[in-house]
């Protein structure tokens, strides 16, 4: 075996060489010896991070935003042509500015005296104590070294919680689960808590569902320029600018569209904007996303119609689409392969496909080519900041 240069990133952050190795923690441009040793290249970065590379929240904080945007961008070239599809025009990826993360999810853990919050290292149950934390919002994390002191008393030894924060427009809403609320003292400080760091609301979940337990005005969410009713642990885009980075791309995409269908809607993060120009249907199949945006548009006095329907179980068919001159798609990571056919075969000039899974995203692609569509452009997004996680917003035509 000899010396070796590691040409980009594999798919789950690993640098790879030249010669077929993968190596932890290597960027592209180091050089690899035969017996492992790695020398910096002109991409590697100093993780700016004391937990990394052990928390699982980054796994790219050593590479710098040349390489991170290029992982992006390959890892979208690697699905396509998982699928025999062509390289459509890739843009420049968006990338999130450090520190700008509104919401995010983690574990809690008492250990003797000691309360552990942040998020799982990488492939395990273990939790890295935070300390710092270079993606999430400021207004997040000053929040837990006070949460220690609060669900300390209510956490079982070894037994670990879920934590959920998001910002809203109201302050920060926070679920929490697998905690149990006992006896006045709990209660009121739990009140108190939420008070003095003016909680939009505090959600508690004891095995029964979320349930408010402080929520001095409705939580709410601006989405364009509407207030949309956000429900509890409600789906919101990650980072603001990444979702206005993607909404101009759906809006570029649908372009003078008069008619649009949105599909797996959520919130109304595309139906609403989109409404300031074109009658919108946006298909939800989770009730209280619907139920929420439903009440937003009426509200407003918007032209979009919210149908709760299950788009893996009753997928709209090819008539109900050709309604439409233009159709968005957002699905999970699972992706729309439900959907695809009857999109396939409709009579629609546009599609603009958002998607957070490259591979699902490329097997839907793969469908819609097969139908007749092109594939015009692509913009990859980086949200979730020196994660492997990938998003993606595509241009279709007829």
């Amino acid at each position: 075996m000899t010396d070796a240069t590691v040409i980009r990133l594999a798919p789950r952050g690993e640098g790879l060489t030249d010669d077929g190795r993968y190596i932890a923690l290597a960027a592209p441009g180091d050089r690899v010896t035969a017996d492992g040793t790695v020398t910096p290249g002109p991409h590697r970065a100093t993780p700016p991070c004391r937990h990394f590379p052990r928390c699982g929240g980054c796994q790219l904080q050593h590479v710098d935003d040349v390489a991170y945007a290029d992982y992006l961008t390959g890892h979208i070239s690697g699905a396509l042509a998982a699928q025999n599809i062509a390289l459509p025009t890739l843009r420049p990826p968006h990338l999130s500015p450090p520190r700008t993360r509104r919401r995010a999810s983690f574990r809690m853990e008492r250990i003797g005296r000691k309360i552990l919050i942040g998020f799982n290292e990488g492939a395990t149950h273990k939790i890295v104590d935070m300390r710092e934390c270079h993606v999430l919002d400021p207004r997040l994390f000053a929040l837990v070294e006070p949460l220690r002191t609060l669900f300390g008393p209510m956490l079982r030894e070894k037994r670990q919680a879920g934590l959920r924060l998001t910002l809203c427009d109201q302050g920060i809403d926070m679920a929490v689960d697998g905690v149990t609320v006992e006896g006045l003292a709990a209660t009121e400080a739990l009140t108190a808590f939420a008070e003095r760091h003016a909680l939009a609301r505090l959600s508690i979940d004891e095995g029964y569902g979320l349930e408010a337990r402080w929520e001095p005005q409705p939580a709410s969410v601006t989405i364009g320029s509407v207030s949309v009713p956000l429900p509890a642990a409600a789906f919101l885009q990650a980072t603001a600018d990444g979702e206005a980075a993607l909404a101009a791309c759906v809006t570029e995409a649908v372009g003078d569209a008069a008619a649009i269908a949105d599909l797996f809607a959520g919130l109304g993060t595309f139906a609403l904007p989109l409404a300031a120009h074109a009658r919108v249907l946006a298909v939800e199949g989770a009730r209280d996303p619907a139920l929420a945006l439903r009440t937003a548009v009426n509200r407003a006095g918007l032209m979009v119609a919210v149908e709760h329907r299950d788009l893996f179980r009753r997928p709209l068919d090819a008539a109900e689409l050709s309604r439409f001159d233009a159709v968005v798609l957002d699905p999970p990571r699972a992706g729309a392969r439900e959907q695809m056919p009857a999109l396939a075969k409709a009579d629609v000039a546009r599609l603009a496909y958002v998607s957070c899974n490259p591979a699902t995203f490329a097997r839907d692609a793969r469908v819609l080519l097969d139908g007749g569509w092109r594939l015009d452009w692509i913009r990859p997004v980086g949200q979730f900041r020196w994660s492997t996680h990938v998003e993606l917003a595509a241009a279709f035509t007829r």
